[in-house]
């Protein structure tokens, strides 16, 4: 059938003959107010901008609203820039506790996710197109039997959620319907670290991190600054503290034991890769130093004794000043060892507090998807409303969810995408994006805030506070309404009105964040019992992917089309291997092999994968990413990569599981964005030690190499006015890649896709390089972003034929896309490689949503044309004339490039050179200053701080 019901210009019985001029009139009316229905604009409610409303929308002229984007059920404070009613880019909120002005990538594509023509427009009922009023009118029936049997029967399983509207909402249908019952399940949530808590508690507890304050930071198997932490951005923002080139203590020692390398392994100082296994070992043997559990039997490998011995001395000198973190695959009893430790050694309330689970909702904790599937089976689940879930997808393997919900005679489920849970319920609810609805949520430390509507739902959507409305036969319909009444019995009447405004126009309700418990720790653990006897096969390590996240963002191009930040591969996952188990294996990088479940894990599941070798890589381990092999996803995401939730049962989830690997004799082909990961001799990223450093601060610059000449053939020219320039810290860069979004969504870079990567097309304006500096077993990981230099003396100048490539009055290197006609010469004499040219036409030119998306500040560009970073120009030019309509320079912070606001640790700085306070000038003043290539004379505006390593010298 149609994807849309086709209307009749004539109505049904009435002559074709009668259409007269006056009827064509009407008709032609009727169709320029549906198409003008198309776009809805603003809600009709009232919407504050962040900080002060305008008196009028000024044409051209930007708003920034302070919202919410809801990730994984955390509230992440945004500041959305609307171009005339359009939602089109996302900044971090500063005044928000989980952002602090910066974004990840998550919170960049969430425009994207808004936009996708994809996403689901109406409502689905048995397989066929349907109407919420159809809905409705199906509830009627059910919701009188519920009130008569108490719900019996009715199941709500809802992903993760903070919201304490919500919460409220399933509080009054469940004392409504006292026999119905909730579930939640976040296939990312790792149930080992409420199991912890109660083994070191007694009770669940929520673990904030206070990074600056600490000078030893251990991380067992803990990627505190990967995506998937909670707080991630504010842990990121905490640990480079005085460990940059303005701050130049150096004095926080980070140290990391993990399986999998992550961001904060490598941004550690001493980094040791082991199996999970043999990291429960070393914290044992530590803990067991400070007395909290009897140390298992000491091995003979020299590298745990070294680290065993050295750790525990580092935490006996920072007692109240170190810190110890544990995730990943530590097991639940090495986490709560982790508690203890901290607790003995003084760091609880200093550098680690405690508080109330964020998103454990009020009422007590849900079931687990477990009971959930245990009542399917047992033909006990009459109704299901599944809300924002996909378990049919990422379920635990061995649950065999899809199976199951063939035995429930109603399924119901409310998403963003018609996905594979979707498409096997008996109805379908296309759900409006956290930009389309009201709501609220809690951000990782508790703190509340208001999830505010930029734009109308662009389709027939609804909110899940509106769907549990109707469950519950509640006459108020209108989430506005709703939210503002439960927000006014909270805090009272005393002036809620003025409450709401400083709400919604700071972006967080204030005084909401948690209060620090004051927990009470287990004195000792008792020993763990042996581990269980070694079996043949690779451990599996199943990690979120650090841009698909759990698969919610498998459809979003600018994701898939992000190099992962330590393989570099794009549009796929691999199963990842150390370089020793790969060639004990005998494998290669893309051999695709066949990895199968023992027997006594569970089913006996079977994938195919291909290979990717990864450096720093834990031995006898498989890192399997998850979110990708969807077959729902949309026309984006649908195929790429395999499917790991296919091997994840709960046993193979905990490590109680082993794979069998098999080659099949195949080949895969990865579109890697980046194709030699070491510098070859030429010092790209400068490291030093900090012992040398303290000795003579100019020592990354001291080198011949590194000195720019003296002599050049160029005429020098007096830039009066502005003289742009832009310093990056390599020190703060952790390679998350948000600079790399954000420029994308900034500046309507378009996505190519897979082949066209492999043939190093992709358009990326800024590119962050990754390096690996000693052996491959247990090499550093350096990142390096690289976007267009700025060359003073810029060599695509000079072989531009028709002068498209030029410097301005102001010193950008600027690329007149008009002039441009496709020679390539710019790109060839580039030496940093930066310049892209659109070999096809990349950009979407039909698709009507991606239209509204763009940046209208900035051309689209067409085939044929050249194109690269211009420090944001369009943003210049905006404080340029804001400057000059109050008769003043642009002050320094006033321009921010998309690439400098997102950056989560602050690491590039942009600003006046022809200011001497300004922050860029300051940055630059630093002794770790250095240009990239500076032998080549090209004098760049863009410039690099040099890493300094502070490593502990007793250990390897």
């Amino acid at each position: 059938m149609p994807r849309y019901p086709t209307i009749p210009l004539v109505p049904a019985g009435r002559a074709a003959a009668s259409e007269s001029r006056r009827t064509a009139l009407r008709l032609m009316a009727a169709s320029a107010a549906l198409a003008a229905g198309g776009c809805k604009g603003p809600p009709q409610t009232e919407i504050l901008p962040y900080v002060a409303m305008p008196e009028q929308l000024v044409p051209g002229q930007p708003l920034f609203y302070a919202s919410t984007f809801v990730r994984r059920g955390l509230a992440h404070g945004v500041l959305v820039e609307s171009n005339m009613g359009r939602p089109t880019k996302v900044e971090g909120n500063p005044l928000h506790p989980a952002t602090l002005g910066a974004s990840d990538v998550f919170m960049q594509a969430s425009i994207l996710q808004m936009w996708d023509p994809d996403r689901s427009q109406t409502v689905w009922g048995s397989g066929a197109v349907s109407t919420w009023r159809a809905f409705e009118t199906m509830l009627v029936p059910l919701r009188a039997r519920w009130q008569q049997d108490g719900g019996a029967g009715l199941r709500i399983l809802t992903g993760p959620a903070s919201s304490p509207l919500l919460a409220a909402q399933l509080l009054a249908l469940f004392a409504r319907y006292p026999n119905a019952r909730w579930h939640s399940y976040d296939p990312l949530q790792d149930e080992r670290d409420a199991q912890a808590a109660r083994l070191a508690f007694g009770r669940p507890a929520d673990v904030l991190l206070q990074c600056e304050r600490a000078t030893a930071v251990v991380s067992f198997d803990a990627d505190i600054i990967g995506g998937d932490w909670p707080g991630a951005i504010a842990n990121a923002r905490q640990l480079v503290q005085g460990r940059n080139s303005t701050a130049t203590g150096f004095t926080r020692r980070l140290f990391s034991v993990e399986a999998t390398p992550g961001l904060f392994g490598a941004m550690a100082d001493n980094r040791l890769a082991l199996a999970p296994a043999d990291i429960d070992y070393l914290v044992a043997r530590v803990a067991a130093r400070f007395a909290l559990t009897p140390a298992p039997a000491a091995r003979t490998d020299p590298r745990l004794a070294g680290w065993e011995a050295r750790l525990a001395a580092v935490l006996a000198q920072n007692q109240g000043r170190s810190l110890v973190v544990g995730g990943g695959s530590l097991s639940a009893p090495s986490r709560a060892l982790v508690h203890l430790l901290n607790a003995r050694l003084g760091n609880a309330g200093r550098t680690v507090i405690y508080i109330d689970p964020v998103r454990l909702l009020p009422g007590g904790a849900p079931g687990s998807i477990g009971a959930l599937a245990a009542d399917m089976q047992a033909g006990a689940v009459g109704t299901l409303v599944m809300i924002g879930a996909n378990p049919v997808y990422n379920a635990p393997a061995d649950i065999g969810f899809a199976a199951l919900l063939k035995r429930v005679p109603l399924a119901i489920h409310l998403g963003l995408y018609r996905d594979e849970t979707a498409r096997r319920s008996h109805w379908h609810l296309p759900r409006s994006h956290d930009y389309e609805r009201w709501s609220d949520a809690r951000a990782f430390d508790g703190t509340a805030s208001i999830v505010q509507p930029l734009i109308a739902p662009l389709y027939d959507s609804r909110s899940e506070h509106q769907l549990v409305a109707l469950l519950a036969d509640d006459p108020e319909r209108n989430d506005y309404a709703r939210l503002r009444r439960f927000w006014s019995a909270r805090v009272g009447a005393f002036d809620f009105n003025g409450f709401w405004q400083r709400a919604l126009g700071r972006g967080i309700i204030d005084g909401s964040a948690a209060s620090p418990l004051v927990l009470p720790t287990a004195a000792t653990l008792a020993p763990r019992p042996a581990p269980p006897p070694v079996r043949t096969g690779l451990l599996p390590l199943f990690v979120p992917d650090m841009r698909m996240d759990d698969g919610e963002f498998a459809n979003n191009g600018w994701l898939q089309e992000l190099p992962h930040p330590l393989t570099k591969l794009t549009w796929d996952n691999a199963a990842l291997l150390a370089p020793a188990t790969a060639r004990r294996l005998g494998l290669e990088p893309g051999d695709v092999v066949r990895l199968a479940l023992g027997q006594e894990a569970g089913q006996g599941n079977a994938v195919e994968a291909p290979v990717w070798i990864l450096p720093g890589h834990a031995d006898d381990c498989i890192t399997l990413p998850l979110g990708f092999g969807r077959s729902a996803a949309g026309r984006v995401g649908d195929g790429v990569g395999f499917d790991a939730y296919r091997l994840r049962t709960a046993a193979a989830a905990t490590g109680q599981a082993t794979l069998a690997v098999t080659k099949t004799g195949r080949r895969h082909q990865f579109a890697p964005i980046q194709g030699n990961d070491r510098m070859e001799g030429r010092e790209l990223v400068r490291v030093v030690g900090v012992d040398a450093f303290r000795r003579d601060p100019r020592v990354a610059t001291a080198a011949p190499s590194a000195r720019t000449p003296e002599q050049n053939l160029y005429p020098q020219y007096d830039y009066s006015h502005y003289r742009w320039g832009m310093a990056i810290d390599l020190n703060s860069c952790i390679g998350c890649g948000a600079c790399t979004i954000a420029c994308q969504a900034e500046n309507n870079i378009p996505v190519v896709g897979k082949e066209q990567v492999r043939r190093e097309r992709a358009m990326h304006w800024i590119r962050v390089d990754r390096y690996y500096q000693g052996p491959r077993e247990r090499p550093r990981t350096l990142f390096q972003p690289v976007p267009c230099m700025h060359c003073e003396y810029a060599p695509c100048e000079e072989v531009c034929p028709v002068g498209a490539t030029v410097h301005d009055s102001e010193g950008l290197n600027v690329q007149v896309y008009n002039r441009c006609v496709g020679t390539r010469f710019c790109s060839n004499n580039c030496p940093y490689k930066v310049r892209r040219f659109n070999f096809l036409q990349f950009s979407d030119q039909h698709t009507e949503t991606y239209k509204a998306m763009r940046n209208p500040d900035v051309t689209v560009r067409q085939r044929g044309v050249m194109e690269k970073c211009n420090y944001c120009l369009q943003r210049i030019t905006r404080g340029r004339l804001d400057a000059e309509r109050l008769g003043r320079r642009i002050a320094d912070g006033e321009v921010i490039t998309a690439c400098q606001a997102a950056c989560p640790t602050g690491a590039i700085v942009f600003g006046d050179l022809n200011d001497p306070a300004s922050r860029v000038n300051r940055a630059k003043a630093s002794p770790l200053d250095y240009a990239l290539l500076a032998e080549l004379n090209t004098r760049p505006r863009t410039s690099y701080a040099a890493r300094v390593l502070n490593p502990d010298p007793e250990l390897p």
